[in-house]
């Protein structure tokens, strides 16, 4: 059997023909003519004997085997950029403070941090968990530099969006909190993003509900959802083998998407790390492989 080595720099560019939807705008970010990136991607369809995706003047459809490939090039140009890292002198240096509420410092913040370390291994990082105003003080007062948040509106108060997600009902497998009336609900503080939403689904669509938990952090929705008190509007990343969507049959009413989003208090350091951040939440679940 023949050895064959796929190509990194192909791999880069199919990436991008992936991330960009186009063959003319991914061989602009990859500094190469439209007729290379096309040749790359013949050879790498050559060397995997498979069809990567199918084109049109207008557009690019990915084919099984290249939604396959897409992870795996994702996860070796990534161990391609950070083993390059450990060899180079680090230019970022110093310290980053950085606040994020609870559920994506569980879901997000460890695989950034990763991450981060890897290209970065020189800069040091404290991490501070709190509520949406303690995260926008503390960025107002200069105490952060990076503030990560959670709003139902894409465009946020000088932040940049990363990534979005839906919002979902969330209630414990097999429960019996989603079939009570009035409906038990598990919120968060008040002003949050998601609490406004749930309970402004619930008024227009005039189901009964009251407020059984209450809690400043998502993680104490969770416990609340895990413990059958009560079912949440929560993104759906939470979902784990324990809490799923309520049941269709319930007709609980749809939820607004969730959009994660960054500010930054204007310091190269800060702006360095929210181009790291931007570019890992170009993927569909931002770091979760790391």
């Amino acid at each position: 059997m023949s050895f064959r080595t796929l190509s990194l720099e192909a791999l880069r560019s199919f990436v991008a023909i992936c991330e960009t939807g186009s063959f003319r705008r991914a061989a602009s970010r990859v500094h190469k003519s439209p007729s290379a990136v096309s040749l790359q991607i013949a050879k790498l369809e050559e060397v995997l004997d498979t069809r990567l995706m199918d084109r049109d003047a207008r557009h690019v459809e990915l084919t099984e085997d290249g939604s396959t490939l897409l992870a795996r090039a994702r996860h070796l140009l990534g161990i391609n950029d950070e083993t390059i890292a450990l060899f180079q002198k680090s230019q970022v240096t110093g310290r980053l403070a950085l606040a994020a509420p609870h559920d994506l410092g569980v879901s997000l913040v460890p695989g950034f941090l990763r991450h981060l370390a890897g290209v970065y291994p020189d800069l040091q990082v404290d991490v501070r968990l709190g509520t949406t105003d303690f995260i926008k003080t503390e960025l107002k007062a200069g105490s952060v530099n990076l503030g990560l948040f959670n709003d139902i509106s894409p465009e946020g108060d000088g932040a940049t969006t990363l990534y979005a997600e839906p919002l979902a009902w969330l209630s414990l497998k097999g429960g019996r909190a989603v079939h009570q009336n009035p409906l038990p609900l598990a919120v968060a503080e008040v002003r949050c993003t998601w609490r406004e939403a749930a309970l402004g689904a619930l008024h227009a669509a005039d189901r009964h509900y009251r407020v059984a938990y209450s809690s400043d952090t998502s993680m104490g929705q969770v416990a609340a959802v895990r413990a059958d008190l009560a079912i949440a509007a929560l993104p759906i990343s939470l979902a784990d083998r324990d809490l799923s969507e309520a049941p269709s049959d319930m007709m609980l009413p749809p939820l607004p998407k969730a959009f994660v989003q960054v500010a930054d208090d204007g310091s190269e350091l800060a702006k360095v790390c929210v181009a790291v951040l931007v570019e890992g939440s170009r993927s569909q679940t931002p770091f979760a492989a790391e």
